[in-house]
C-alpha cells in the first residue's frame, strides 16, 4: 500500500517496530486506539484525509491481531468517496473488518451497485473484489445480475470482465440459489469463445462450478472445451505472456480437463477422437527435468490428463502407456514426484483391467515400501493393498510381515490391519491364514487392534475344518510354551518331530498379551481335540496357560477365568486334583475389585461344583452370523484421499441420497406382505460387492384388473418363448400357504378372469400399472437362469439394465444390485422397494434417487433365511426416464434351492439316518406324474444343479436316485435332507419320490420344489385360444387311478 505522505502512520508503525516487548507494544496500541476513538468521536472536523490514515492504522493494529470493535461505519463510509484513494481505503479495510454477517454491509449495498454499474473501470474492479472476497446472501440476490451483465458486456474491458467471472464463482459456490443461472448454457458457450486468455482461464472456473452441479444443461459446452484444449496443445495459439516454462496456460488446460471430467461420456466421435489426440500429446510430451517449478506445472497438467483418461475409460493401450509413464515417475529420486506417481497410480486401480498391468511394478512399490519419507510409504502400503490378489498374496503379506519389524509406530496399526485382511480375503489355504494371523500378532505386538484377534475367533468358530483347528492349537501352544512360530504342515505330517525342534530355541520368552488372549480363548473352546497327543492333556494345557496370568493386565484376567471354566467342563468326570486347582483360582479372585472379575470368579464356581450339567451350560460356542469384517470397515474408514475434491467424488457423493424403503418384519398367512406397513429402515454398508437385476415378474392384463408372474421355464434348455398364455399362467409355485390336499388339488380362479386355472406363485403380490417401456428379452429366463447361477441381468429394457451378483453363505446371503443407465440422460425418480416373504430378512441399501447418464450404481441386499419356504421376495423398482415412467415386480432369485450345500455321504452314514426318519411328517413319499420324460443321467444333472447331490451306488437299482443336501437356516441351521427317487423305465412320465428330514416344514416344502422341477407343464394346441382356458388335468387312465394307490395319493394332493 502506498504510505506516501502519511507521516502519522509512518511514525506509529516505527513505534510498534521499536517496542522491546509485547507489554510495550499493547501500551502503544491502546493509545493510539484511544487517540483514534476521540478523532472519530468530531467525524465532522475530520478530513478525507485524516479519515482515511485512521482507517489504515485500525487495519494496521488489527493485523497485529488486536480486537478493532469501532471504526466500521467511517470504513464503510469510505467507500461512498468519489476520489479513488479514499475509495480503496474503504473497499480494502471493509473486506478485512467485516464479514457477511455484518449489519454494516447492508449500508454499503447501493454505493457498491453504484460502482458496479458505473464506467469507471477501476471502480468497477474494486467493488467486484469486495463482493467476491465477503459475499453473503444479501451481495448475491442484489447484484449478481450486474455482475452476470458485465461478464458478457461486450463494451467492458477484458480485467473488469475477469473479475466478474472469478466475482460470480464465488457467489455460485457460496450461495447457488441466489445466482440465476437460468438460460445461462449458450452464454458460457459464448464465452469459451472468447481469445482473451484471461477470460477464458475466469469464464474456465465459472464453467466448473456449473457443470459441478448440473452438467446435463451445458452439452453444447463440451465440444468447446475440447478445441481449448486443442488450441493450447496442438496449436499452441496463445501469447507469449501466457506461457509458463513453455507450457501454454497450465491453469487454463488444468481447469479445462476437470471440467470435462463432470460429463459422463463423450458421444460425438470426432470430437473424443480429437480429445484422445490431445491427451496423448500431453502424456508423451511428459517427463521429468531439473527445474523445478516447470516440473510442477507440467506435472499438474499430467496428472488431470491421467484423471480424465481413467474418467473417459480409454482404450487399454492408453491405460497402459498411463501406467508405464507414472511406473518411470515411481523410480526417480525426487520425493514429491514419486509421491505423486503413486498416488495417481492407487487412482487407477479403480479402473477395471489395470490391475495387472500396475503389478509390473510391484517390485518397485515394494522398495517404495521402505523409503525415508513416511508420506511415501504410506502411498506405496495403498497400492500394494489394491494390488493384491490371489496370485501375488503370499508375496505381498509376507513382504508386509517382514517390513512390520522396522516400520514406524505410526504405521504399523495400518499395516497389522491390512495385512490381516489380505490373509483372510486371499488365503491359498487355512493353514497359511492361521500362520500368518499368529506371525502379525508375534510382530506387531501393542499395534494388533483387538478387531484381529477377534476376527480370528470368528475365523475360527465358524470353520468346520476340524484338522485346522488342531494346527492353529498346536501352534499356540507351541507360542506360548516356546515362543516361536513353526511351519503349519509340520505338524500335519510330524508334530513331534516339530515339538522336538521347537525345544531347540529359547525357552519360554516373554509373548505379547494379545497373543496370550488369543490363545486363551481358542486352548478354551478346542484344546479337547488334541488330548491325545503327547503335551496336550488338560492338566498341561492348565499349566501352560496358568503360567502366563501373573503377567497379564485385568483386562485379560476374564478370558483366563473363562478358558479355565471351559478346561474343566472338558474334563468330566473331573480330574480332583485339576478341580481343586481351578477351584482355588476362583476362590482367590471372588473378592477381585474389578466388578468383571468377581463375576465371572463367583459364576463360574458356582457352575462348575454341577458335575456333569457344566457340558451343556459351557458348550461350545456357536457359530456367529456372517457380517461385515469390521477389519474391512476400520481399514475403509482411516482411507484419506489427499487429493482436492475432484469430479468423480463430488458424483459419488451425490449418489449417496436415496428413499429406498424396505419392509423388516412382515407376517402373512398367504405370502402376500401387507404394502401399507413399510417403513423407512437404515441398513449399514457392505464391503462384498454383489450384482442384482431386477425383472419385471408380472404380466398385466388390458383392463389392469390382474397382475401375473412369469413362470420358470423348464429346467432343460430353455425353450424361445411363445405365445402360449397357459404355459405363463402356471409358473412354479412362489406363494403358497400351509401344505395341505385341498390347496394342492384345486386350481386357483383368479377373479376377473373366468375359467382360467393360475397357481399362486404366478401372481406378484403387489398391483402393477401397464408400462409403455417394454422389457428387453424373457424376464421369466433371466429369473430361472439365476436361480441356477449366482451373477447375470435381471431385468433390461431400452433404459437401463438391472444384473445382480451373489455370494451364499449358509443361511446368509449376499448380493448386488447393479442399476445401469443406458443413456445419456438421467433416470430420475428411481426407487426401490423390497417386499419379502415371512421366511426372509431382506435389507437393501440406499438407491439413489438419480442415476447419472452412462452410469452405473451398485446397491447391496442382505438376505438371511429364517425357516424352510419357497416364497419369493419381490423387489418393487421404478423410474422415470423424460414422461415415461416405469414400474416393475421383479423376482428376486433367493430361492429355497440357494441355501442348499450339496454333500456326499457314505451308505454307513445314510441308511442310519434314512431309518430314523420314519414316517409322516418328517419322510413323505408321493407318486408324481406328468414329468417331463428324461434319462436318468439328465435327472442327476438336474438334481446336481440345484445342489442336491446324487449318491450313486447306493440303492441297488439301477433305475433309482439318492441324494442329499444340507439345507441352512436360522431355525433348522443345517439340516441334514435325504432324497430318494424310484423311476419306471417304462413309463419315464411318472415316478415316487420320498424325501426325510428332521424339519416337517423342511420335508414338505423341499419335497414340493424338487417337484416343480421335475413336473412338466402341458401346453394347448396352436388352435386353442389363450382366454379363456379351462384348467388342465394330468391324463390319467379310471382303471389306473381306481387300483394303484399311488395314483390315488397323487389325486390326492
Amino acid at each position: 500500500m502506498a504510505l506516501a505522505g502519511m507521516r502519522g502512520l509512518s511514525v506509529f508503525i516505527s513505534d510498534i517496530r521499536n517496542c522491546q516487548n509485547k507489554e510495550a507494544e499493547r501500551l502503544r496500541v491502546d493509545k493510539e486506539l484511544g487517540n483514534v476513538r476521540t478523532r472519530f468521536k468530531n467525524e465532522k472536523g475530520l478530513s478525507p484525509y485524516e479519515k482515511k490514515k485512521y482507517v489504515w492504522k485500525m487495519l494496521y493494529i488489527y493485523m497485529l491481531g488486536y480486537d478493532v470493535d469501532f471504526g466500521h461505519m467511517e470504513a464503510v463510509s469510505l467507500i461512498s468517496a468519489p476520489k479513488y484513494p479514499e475509495k480503496q481505503v474503504g473497499y480494502i479495510v471493509t473486506s478485512c473488518l467485516l464479514n457477511e454477517n455484518h449489519d454494516f454491509l447492508r449500508l454499503a449495498i447501493n454505493a457498491v451497485r453504484n460502482d458496479i454499474i458505473g464506467r469507471n473501470e477501476t471502480f468497477q474492479c474494486l467493488a467486484l473484489t469486495l463482493v467476491g472476497n465477503i459475499g453473503g446472501r444479501e451481495f448475491a440476490e442484489s447484484l449478481a445480475p450486474d455482475v452476470q451483465k458485465l461478464l458478457i458486456s461486450s463494451s467492458c474491458r477484458p480485467l473488469v470482465r475477469k473479475k466478474a467471472a472469478l466475482c460470480l464463482v464465488r457467489l455460485y459456490r457460496k450461495i447457488p440459489d441466489a445466482v440465476n443461472i437460468d438460460g445461462w448454457a449458450d452464454r458460457m458457450a459464448q464465452l469459451l469463445d472468447e481469445r482473451d486468455l484471461g477470460v477464458l482461464t475466469s469464464s474456465m472456473s465459472l464453467l466448473v462450478a456449473l457443470v459441478s452441479n448440473h452438467y446435463e444443461a451445458y452439452w453444447s459446452c463440451l465440444p468447446k472445451c475440447v478445441k481449448i484444449l486443442e488450441r493450447l496443445v496442438r496449436n499452441q495459439d496463445i501469447p507469449q505472456e501466457y506461457t509458463y516454462y513453455g507450457i501454454p496456460s497450465p491453469w487454463l488446460q488444468v481447469k479445462t480437463m476437470r471440467a470435462l471430467q463432470y460429463f459422463p461420456t463423450i458421444e460425438d466421435p470426432n470430437t473424443r477422437r480429437s480429445l484422445f489426440e490431445v491427451l496423448q500429446r500431453i502424456l508423451m510430451g511428459t517427463d521429468v527435468v531439473k527445474n523445478v517449478n516447470k516440473n510442477n506445472a507440467s506435472h499438474a497438467v499430467l496428472f488431470e490428463a491421467l484423471a480424465l483418461v481413467m474418467h473417459l475409460d480409454a482404450e487399454k493401450e492408453m491405460m497402459s502407456q498411463c501406467v508405464a509413464l507414472l511406473g518411470k515417475f515411481i523410480a526417480v529420486r525426487e520425493p514429491n514426484i514419486r509421491y505423486l506417481g503413486l498416488e495417481n497410480m492407487t487412482r487407477m486401480l479403480m479402473v477395471a483391467d489395470v490391475q495387472d498391468i500396475i503389478k509390473r511394478h510391484q517390485a518397485q512399490i515394494i522398495t517404495s515400501l521402505k523409503d525415508p519419507d513416511i508420506s511415501i510409504r504410506r502411498r506405496a502400503l495403498d497400492l500394494l493393498y489394491g494390488i493384491c490378489d490371489v496370485s501375488n498374496a503370499k508375496d505381498i503379506v509376507e513382504e508386509l510381515l517382514q517390513y512390520l519389524s522396522s516400520a514406524d509406530f505410526a504405521m504399523r496399526e495400518e499395516l497389522s490391519i491390512k495385512a490381516a485382511i489380505l490373509a483372510e480375503k486371499f488365503a491359498p489355504d487355512l493353514s497359511w491364514y492361521v500362520d500368518v494371523i499368529l506371525q502379525l500378532i508375534d510382530k506387531a505386538g501393542d499395534f494388533v487392534s483387538d478387531d484381529i484377534w477377534f476376527r480370528v475367533v470368528q475365523f475360527v468358530t465358524n470353520n468346520e475344518d476340524l484338522q485346522v483347528i488342531k494346527i492353529l492349537c498346536i501352534h499356540l501352544i507351541n507360542m506360548i510354551v516356546y515362543g516361536i512360530l513353526m511351519e503349519p504342515l509340520l505338524y500335519v505330517f510330524d508334530q513331534p518331530y516339530a515339538a522336538a525342534k521347537a525345544r531347540e530355541y529359547l525357552d519360554k520368552p516373554a509373548i505379547h498379551e494379545t497373543m496370550v488372549k488369543v490363545s486363551s480363548y481358542l486352548l478354551g473352546e478346542y484344546s479337547h481335540l488334541l488330548a491325545r497327543r503327547p503335551g496336550c492333556s488338560p492338566k498341561e494345557i492348565f499349566s501352560i496357560i496358568h503360567e502366563k496370568l501373573p503377567t497379564v493386565s485385568t483386562s485379560t484376567i476374564p478370558i483366563l477365568l473363562s478358558t479355565y471354566a471351559k478346561i474343566l467342563m472338558h474334563t468330566q468326570p473331573a480330574d480332583p486334583e485339576l478341580q481343586n486347582l481351578i477351584w482355588a483360582i476362583f476362590n482367590k479372585y471372588e473378592s477381585c475389585i474389578d466388578v468383571e472379575i468377581q463375576q465371572r470368579a463367583v459364576e463360574y464356581f458356582s457352575l462348575s461344583r454341577k458335575g456333569a450339567a457344566l457340558t451343556d451350560i459351557l458348550a461350545e460356542m456357536p457359530k456367529f452370523p456372517e457380517r461385515q469384517s469390521a477389519l474391512i470397515k476400520k481399514a475403509e474408514d482411516a482411507e484419506v484421499d489427499t487429493a482436492d475434491q475432484s469430479a468423480i467424488k463430488l458424483r459419488t457423493q451425490q449418489q449417496q441420497m436415496s428413499n429406498a424403503l424396505v419392509v423388516t418384519d412382515q407376517s402373512s398367512t398367504n405370502g402376500t406382505p401387507p404394502v401399507g406397513q413399510l417403513s423407512l429402515v437404515k441398513v449399514p454398508s457392505m464391503s462384498s460387492s454383489v450384482d442384482h437385476h431386477s425383472e419385471d415378474s408380472g404380466l398385466t392384463q388390458p383392463n389392469g384388473t390382474l397382475t401375473i408372474a412369469d413362470p420358470l421355464p423348464p429346467l432343460a434348455d430353455p425353450q424361445p418363448p411363445s405365445a402360449d398364455i397357459l404355459g405363463d399362467l402356471l409358473g412354479p409355485l412362489a406363494i403358497e400357504g400351509p401344505p395341505g390336499p385341498a390347496v394342492q388339488s384345486e386350481p386357483n380362479v383368479v377373479p376377473g378372469i373366468e375359467g382360467v386355472a393360475v397357481d399362486g406363485a404366478a401372481i406378484v403380490p403387489v398391483g402393477e400399472q401397464a408400462n409403455a417401456i417394454q422389457p428387453i428379452g424373457n424376464i421369466a429366463d433371466r429369473f430361472h437362469a439365476l436361480c441356477l447361477k449366482d451373477s447375470g441381468v435381471l431385468y433390461e429394457d431400452p433404459y437401463i439394465q438391472i444384473g445382480i451378483k451373489a455370494e451364499w453363505r449358509g443361511h446368509h446371503g449376499r448380493l448386488v444390485l447393479f442399476l445401469g443407465n443406458k443413456n445419456t440422460s438421467p433416470l430420475v425418480s428411481v426407487q426401490a422397494i423390497i417386499l419379502p416373504p415371512s421366511h426372509l430378512k431382506v435389507e437393501l441399501s440406499l438407491v439413489p434417487e438419480t442415476i447419472p447418464p452412462r452410469a452405473q450404481v451398485q446397491c447391496p441386499l442382505e438376505v438371511m433365511n429364517l425357516r424352510p419356504s419357497r416364497d419369493v421376495a419381490v423387489l418393487d423398482f421404478s423410474y422415470k426416464f423424460g414422461t415415461n415412467g416405469v414400474n416393475v415386480k421383479l423376482r428376486v432369485p433367493a430361492v429355497l434351492n440357494k441355501f442348499l450345500q450339496p454333500i456326499t455321504i457314505s451308505a454307513e452314514e445314510f441308511f442310519p439316518q434314512w431309518r430314523s426318519l420314519s414316517g409322516p411328517p418328517l419322510k413323505l413319499q408321493e407318486v408324481v406324474r406328468g414329468v417331463r420324460p428324461m434319462p436318468l443321467v439328465e435327472m442327476a444333472n438336474l438334481l446336481n444343479s440345484y445342489r442336491v447331490s446324487v449318491c450313486p451306488g447306493l440303492d441297488p437299482s439301477p433305475n433309482n436316485l439318492v441324494a442329499c443336501t444340507t439345507f441352512c437356516s436360522e431355525s433348522t441351521r443345517a439340516m441334514l435332507c435325504l432324497i430318494r427317487i424310484e423311476t419306471d423305465p417304462a413309463d419315464r412320465t411318472q415316478l415316487r419320490m420320498t424325501v426325510a428330514t428332521g424339519d416337517p416344514a423342511l420335508t414338505f416344502e423341499l419335497k414340493e420344489f424338487i417337484k416343480e422341477q421335475l413336473v412338466s407343464i402341458p401346453t394347448p394346441t396352436p388352435h386353442t385360444p389363450a382366454l379363456p382356458v379351462s384348467p388342465v388335468t394330468q391324463p390319467t387312465s379310471a382303471s389306473a387311478a381306481s387300483n394303484d394307490p399311488g395314483a390315488m395319493l397323487a389325486g390326492l394332493l
